[in-house]
């Protein structure tokens, strides 16, 4: 999820035309690294997720290798200079390892856990806005030398991105295109280009004007058909854009049911207050996504419908007990654990009271995360907090204090911290210290590093 008013944005390209120049003559590709005017994470509270709460903002379960969907088909718009002297060895190596099947892909994990530092380690433990990598720029439009060296220094596992950077498909294509090659020059591994598409009121892309794509609607309306196939349909013309365009991962759907009617953040974003419909609807969506080459992302865990208040702007919370949520809230996500083949699930900053024991964002919470998701209800997938710039984490903790909670809590992925390199440098003196262990950040690693190598 991402949230729209939280803080205001860096830039990420120079500032004076030379240097726009120069870059844009470097780059293997077009576009421009253009400055613009800071909107803090789309600056519109809109509701659910990493930039979810506004219709600018964004917000697990992956199979580890076997259960993940197999992406390997999918092809880079582009590919940087030295990128076959860099990974060509290795990428042979990794076409070998894919041929092996699930041991094979196990093996290459191990070769290149073994070949990372610990600064690459936990650089890929982030999903943040380009802008937080790249100061200079209030809104990245473009990929060239000021990104690419963006990344040689910390090679963050994804970007998230907002309409803002968003304006015409040759430049989205150039400048995904662009910003791909450069991770595979530096790691030997893709990035996740990552969005909010969900449909309806929650688009960066559908819907703005700006692209020739189906504009979809919400996801209540085609709740309310109870037809799965019209969920397919919507996730696979999600999907087909998305790809075309160079994204690899969309967060969607949203898996929350509706059980609070006075609940505004996910009301028209739901698929309805029927757990079993939601549950259905949800997997046939992402299949849909699925079967364009994106990858999908269960959110708002535990459950955003049943909340009063809304976490990008504060505190959210539900009184429901567990047995109550699992009666409702939690059934899409334990299908989604059960069946596999779902690669993230997203956890919310609501409250859980009665479940946890205190006021503690969820996303911080072992009991929800660790106790709950991973050991109670099977999941072995990618957990990615929802958007850490929202209020219901800023208001509390630092940046360092939020991105080391969260792993501590089992957390595998960090999205859009309010200030990443804090957290970044956070995280590195955790595990420096003793706070983190090393093998809690190498499972981590070995979880997206599954669902990467499956999407060469």
């Amino acid at each position: 999820m991402i949230c729209g008013g939280c803080g205001r944005l860096r830039s990420d390209t120079a500032t004076s035309d030379e240097n726009q120049q120069s870059q844009l003559s470097a780059a293997p590709g077009s576009g421009q690294e253009a400055p613009g005017q800071g909107d803090g994470r789309e600056n519109v509270p809109m509701a659910g997720g990493a930039g979810e709460n506004t219709p600018e903002q964004t917000g697990d379960m992956t199979g580890t290798g076997t259960g993940a969907p197999d992406l390997r088909e999918q092809t880079w718009a582009s590919e940087g200079p030295g990128t076959e002297q860099r990974g060509g060895e290795q990428g042979a190596r990794q076409r070998g390892a894919q041929q092996g099947g699930a041991e094979g892909i196990e093996e290459l994990v191990e070769q290149h856990l073994a070949a990372m530092t610990l600064e690459e380690k936990v650089a890929q433990l982030f999903i943040v806005l380009p802008e937080s990598l790249i100061d200079g720029v209030d809104h990245v439009t473009a990929a060239g030398e000021t990104t690419r060296k963006a990344i040689s220094d910390i090679p963050v596992g994804g970007f998230i991105y907002l309409s803002a950077n968003l304006r015409s498909e040759e430049q989205v294509k150039a400048m995904l295109g662009n910003t791909q090659a450069y991770s595979m020059e530096r790691v030997s591994l893709p990035m996740f280009l990552c969005v909010d598409e969900e449909g309806g009121s929650v688009a960066r892309i559908g819907g703005t004007g700006k692209f020739q794509v189906p504009v979809i609607g919400d996801m209540r309306d085609i709740g309310e058909t109870k037809d799965p196939d019209n969920a397919y349909q919507a996730g696979a013309e999600i999907g087909s854009y998305l790809s075309k365009l160079g994204f690899n991962v969309d967060f969607a759907p949203v898996a929350d049911v509706l059980s609070n009617p006075d609940n505004q953040v996910v009301k028209r974003r739901s698929f309805g207050e029927d757990p079993e419909t939601v549950s259905r609807m949800c997997r046939s969506l992402a299949e849909g996504l699925h079967s364009r080459g994106i990858l999908s992302c269960y959110k708002h865990f535990p459950g955003h419908g049943a909340t009063a208040g809304d976490t990008h702007k504060g505190y959210a919370f539900t009184e429901k007990n567990l047995d109550e949520l699992k009666a409702c809230e939690l059934v899409p996500f334990q299908e989604a654990a059960l069946e596999g083949g779902i690669p993230f699930i997203m956890i919310g900053h609501l409250s859980l009271p009665n479940v946890i024991g205190d006021d503690t964002p969820a996303s911080l919470s072992s009991v929800i995360i660790t106790d709950l998701l991973r050991e109670d209800m099977g999941y072995d997938g990618i957990i990615i907090t929802d958007a850490m710039n929202m209020g219901a984490v800023v208001q509390q903790y630092s940046s360092a204090e939020g991105a080391v909670k969260a792993l501590e809590a089992g957390a595998d992925v960090i999205l859009m911290p309010s200030d990443f390199k804090a957290a970044y440098k956070g995280v590195l003196q955790a595990v420096e210290s003793g706070g983190l262990s090393p093998e809690k950040i190498d499972e981590s690693l070995r979880r997206i590093l599954r669902v990467k190598l499956n999407m060469k």
